[in-house]
């Protein structure tokens, strides 16, 4: 197995192919970490890892006769009211308004296969062999709280996953104030914090920062993971680059209020986390009752930023997206949106999919606007029935038509919000979220329904469920267009807890409820653009709306920082119409196309006002795309030219004996120098064909000296294809 103990050296050992993690059990009563890094097969002992010689006001542990003091230990899952005066994983309040816990290792079971999380989305494997676990269990016997650390090791990628489960044993109620999915000590401070920040329209950019003395920190309040910081970090060597030095990443299956970040201690060690957010976060548990934290998911890198990217794409491609879209290519779509917003009728969307239908494209959506009196985005979210002024036959018999056409049909849905002008607000004032005696602030003129009500979701699963059962939908877009303010409790739980959190326990209840429900329907989630990206919303959306902004330029930033955890296979795309919506740029048909290539393909245009020249272009880029799909979203991805750091974007996809290259100029230069780009992941002894020219280049030759582009004006772009003899 990949998991063993070795009750002599009281070392937990986790290995992944090419990882060891180890954890150690000091007097049969402390979990302390002991490493995480490239993998150890030798036998190993405890005192190697650190000393436990005494630190000036570090206070005396009363778990042990020795002078030990978790204060300056490596601590595994540190608890408030120790020793340790670091930022806790664990902190409890009880009915006696006292605060201590101290958990001490009761056992602990290795089995094979890997649990799910009861409530929540989790990562998972198809065949059981193919990961261990290790549950370890904690208790504090004063109060009688029993902690579950869970860690599962798979065996044919190098992740590992935690979670923690708590169950109240005792007789008064506990009140859960934190709790962490994942706590990591290093034993030194050298190392730079590598996030992605943004906000709408500018998602996931990255951004690098040393480690600093005191905290820092990336989070959401907003009940989403949101535009702002996406629940990912990573702590890198500081000589790490693309294809060097250690790297390790950590991400969150949740798609609420989180907090991950790194503490740095006087004496130099740093703590990273990630979790729950604690920010105004209460759980109560009455005795017997147990609370389950989300999952968390890292990974260790030798080989730099890239090789734990790769790390990651596999695992969300084979273990975390799931369904009958995981591994079937998926349809070509056009999205009306930008091309009419809400001014259509059913005979306008009709023409859009007969022009797009005659240039390749498989999938017409229909998006915001076909519902209530939806004329502009102040009105009717929450009555989801067509309108019929501008649908005269309704849903069902638009998609009939689209079908007829020969082409499937797509509906934009956005079923956790309401307007205040609906039959729904009129009718359900109290679905909104709210608090008593307060006005409630608007945001895109509407308003969230409280999905930690069980009514609340039981209706949206079953509008949702008639509307779908009704109608011939192959395509769901699932939209989530504000953040939640003034959030109350307004349900008759007799009980403190957490309702952002039981909003987000709601929306994946909806989510497991209909994509089990209907499994040939691919769901694509959207939360004004990437807003709510993350691995939990992936459980249910096999693909994401990467961004509200269809720029080609700013898709290269968001695209390339995206990259860094998330595959282009759960990436959509589009190619839209110039002058930009967003921006105002206007940039080729052949970049607009070869930038949505690293994702999944879509246009958000009316094709048929193209020119003649522009429609072939789009018909051999959707031909294009057909035939190398399979290479882009499920080969290995290589970034070879970052637009955060160059004037340049280059990314390569590499499967089996196709190699793909995306590349583009951003601004041009006059008289510019020679450019060359050099290839990755390809075999040096192997003669590779770029197609387009016929010419035949060696791997080495293509990895050590490179290929010339000359796309040196603004926005120029090059798509090279390579084929290996």
């Amino acid at each position: 197995m990949s998991i063993s103990f070795d009750k002599q050296a009281g070392i937990f050992n986790l290995s992944t192919r090419n990882n060891t993690y180890l954890i150690g059990l000091l007097k049969d009563k402390l979990l302390v970490h002991l490493y995480y890094g490239e993998k150890i097969i030798s036998n190993v002992r405890f005192e190697d890892f650190f000393d436990y010689y005494e630190k000036a006001f570090s206070g005396k542990s009363t778990l042990f006769e020795e002078f030990y003091s978790e204060d300056v230990l490596p601590m595994e899952f540190p608890t408030f009211g120790s020793c340790d005066l670091r930022t806790p994983a664990f902190h409890v309040e009880y009915e006696d308004r006292t605060y201590v816990t101290k958990l001490v290792y009761k056992g602990h079971k290795i089995t094979q296969g890997k649990p799910q999380i009861k409530g929540l989305p989790s990562s998972y494997v198809e065949n059981e062999k193919d990961c261990d676990t290790l549950e370890i269990e904690l208790y504090d016997d004063v109060k009688k709280i029993k902690v579950v650390l869970c860690y599962t090791v798979f065996n044919n990628i190098d992740i590992i996953t935690r979670s923690v489960m708590v169950i109240n044993s005792g007789n008064e109620k506990i009140a859960i104030r934190k709790i962490n999915s994942l706590n990591m000590d290093f034993d030194s401070m050298d190392y730079d914090f590598i996030h992605l920040h943004g906000a709408w329209a500018r998602e996931r950019h990255i951004e690098k920062r040393p480690l600093i003395r005191g905290g820092q920190y990336i989070d959401s309040k907003r009940t989403s993971s949101s535009h702002n910081h996406n629940p990912f970090f990573a702590l890198s060597s500081k000589n790490a680059d693309e294809y060097r030095g250690n790297v390790y990443g950590f991400s969150l299956v949740y798609s609420g209020n989180f907090k991950a970040g790194v503490e740095v201690d006087g004496n130099d060690m740093s703590r990273a986390f990630i979790g729950i957010n604690d920010f105004n976060f209460c759980w109560e548990l009455s005795k017997n009752e147990e609370f389950y934290a989300p999952e968390a998911v890292m990974t260790f890198s030798d080989e730099g930023f890239n090789k734990m990217s790769q790390t990651f794409h596999d695992f969300i491609r084979n273990n975390i997206v799931r369904g009958n879209f995981k591994n079937s290519r998926r349809p070509v779509l056009i999205n009306n949106y930008e091309a009419t917003y809400f001014d259509f009728d059913e005979e306008k969307i009709i023409s859009i999919a007969m022009a797009a239908k005659e240039l390749g494209v498989e999938l017409m959506v229909l998006d915001d606007g076909w519902f209530g009196k939806r004329d502009s985005d102040n009105c009717s979210l929450g009555d989801w029935y067509p309108d019929k002024r501008k649908l005269p036959n309704g849903i069902k018999g638009l998609a009939e038509k689209i079908s007829d056409i020969g082409m499937k049909f797509g509906l934009w849905f956005e079923p956790e919000m309401i307007s205040p002008d609906s039959d729904l607000y009129r009718n359900h004032p109290d679905w909104a979220i709210h608090t008593k005696n307060r006005k409630i602030s608007l945001s895109r003129n509407q308003l969230v329904l409280d999905l930690s009500r069980n009514e609340v979701c039981e209706h949206i699963i079953g509008f949702m469920s008639e509307i779908l059962s009704n109608n011939p939908i192959s395509y769901v877009k699932w939209d989530m267009n504000r953040n939640i303010s003034e959030y109350g409790d307004n349900t008759s739980i007799n009980t403190k807890q957490d309702v952002s959190h039981r909003y987000i326990i709601g929306i994946y209840r909806i989510l497991d409820t209909l994509t089990n429900k209907f499994p040939n329907i691919l769901f694509e989630g959207c939360s004004g653009g990437g807003g709510r990206l993350d691995l939990g919303m992936l459980c249910y959306f096999p693909q994401y709306w990467t961004s509200d902004n269809t720029d080609s330029v700013e898709r290269m930033y968001i695209q390339y920082g995206t990259s860094l955890i998330y595959p282009a296979s759960v990436m959509g795309a589009h190619v839209s119409a110039v002058p930009n919506h967003q921006v105002g740029r206007i940039t080729s048909i052949e970049t607009r196309g070869n930038i949505a290539f690293a994702g999944r393909l879509g246009y958000e245009l009316d094709l048929g006002k193209l020119t003649d020249d522009e429609k072939q272009s789009v018909k051999q880029q959707i031909k294009n795309y057909k035939k190398y799909e399979d290479v882009i979203h499920n080969g290995e991805m290589y970034r070879l030219k970052s637009p955060f750091e160059t004037n340049e974007y280059a990314v390569e996809f590499v499967k089996e004996d196709k190699v793909i290259v995306i590349c583009a100029n951003i601004m041009g230069r006059p008289n510019p120098p020679v450019r060359r780009i050099k290839l990755k992941g390809l075999k040096p002894d192997k003669n590779y064909k770029d197609i387009a020219s016929d010419i035949t280049y060696g791997g080495d030759f293509l990895q050590n000296a490179g290929i010339i582009v000359n796309n040196d004006k603004d926005f120029e772009s090059d798509f090279f294809v390579f084929e290996q003899l």
